[in-house]
């Protein structure tokens, strides 16, 4: 089963290797969507994203690097 844009720890596990260069407090919410989309395990319909659950996946991935 893959991933859901609630899944904000594991697509935070997930960005954090893709993109393990990138701080993910300098993120902007475009291209967090854009990378969270590209992700090969991502499977949920790109319009149920929003503000606050980019956020969420955002502060997973900040937790997930500290």
């Amino acid at each position: 089963m893959g991933l859901k844009w609630t899944d904000s720890l594991d697509i935070a596990i997930e960005l954090d290797e893709a993109h393990p260069d990138v701080d993910p407090m300098q993120v902007n919410f475009v291209d967090l969507r854009e990378w969270v989309l590209a992700l090969s395990d991502f499977e949920d319909e790109p319009e149920h994203s929003g503000e606050r659950i980019l956020e969420a996946i955002q502060m997973a991935w900040i937790e997930e690097r500290q």
